[in-house]
């Protein structure tokens, strides 16, 4: 997936100005103009929110879309309210925290379904560092995106039980069940600081 970098700028922006408006007013904010042409298209989306405390970064939120449900724009703009505000996992963000927060954005392929017979050939269509998975086993899903194993230094079998769990499975279960497993690739934009530079980050193993 080819993001401009205009694009991946206005969509970080818009995510940090819909935030602090969420935030401070409560209330929905229109997009910021002009909007760019790739931001009107429909796609998945995520939106991350981190901490800086001391010389670390924190997650504190992060909510999405693996399908496209409406323009970029517009998912980013309500993804904003549900990472800072919604998350089960975070209390909600409170306006003095805005300054100690990144913003980041993750633009999503659609989801591809992994076709095997067996673990190992599961494994070897899995790519760290390129690719996101979805795991799914009868009503419990979960999902991971392709930057969160780089992050954690986790290999293909840690990355894919980490993705049960996330579903609320157990860690193993991909080994012993006929488990439904996707995969897509995500291109990310983030602030290097607080309110700072946007750049696309590189996802790589």
């Amino acid at each position: 997936m080819d993001v401009k970098t205009e694009t991946g700028e206005y969509l970080v922006k818009l995510a940090r100005f819909a935030a602090k408006k969420w935030i401070n007013e409560g209330e929905k904010p229109e997009p910021l103009k002009p909007i760019e042409e790739q931001a009107k298209l429909t796609t998945g989306v995520f939106v991350t929110v981190r901490k800086i405390v001391g010389n670390n970064s924190d997650l504190r939120g992060c909510i999405g879309y693996p399908l496209g449900i409406g323009p970029l724009y517009e998912e980013v703009i309500d993804l904003a309210r549900d990472s800072t505000l919604n998350d089960p996992r975070f209390p909600p963000v409170k306006t003095d925290e805005l300054d100690s927060l990144i913003f980041e954005v993750t633009v999503l392929t659609p989801p591809e379904k992994i076709n095997f017979v067996s673990p190992q050939e599961l494994l070897n269509q899995i790519e760290i560092g390129r690719d996101g998975l979805i795991v799914q086993y009868k009503s419990n899903k979960g999902l991971l995106l392709p930057q969160v194993p780089v992050e954690q230094g986790w290999d293909k079998e840690e990355f894919l039980s980490y993705t049960c769990r996330k579903a609320w499975l157990k860690e193993n279960i991909w080994l012993k069940e006929k488990i439904i497993v996707e995969k897509f690739q995500g291109v990310v934009f983030a602030e290097s600081s607080p309110n700072g530079k946007i750049e696309q980050k590189k996802i790589t193993e």
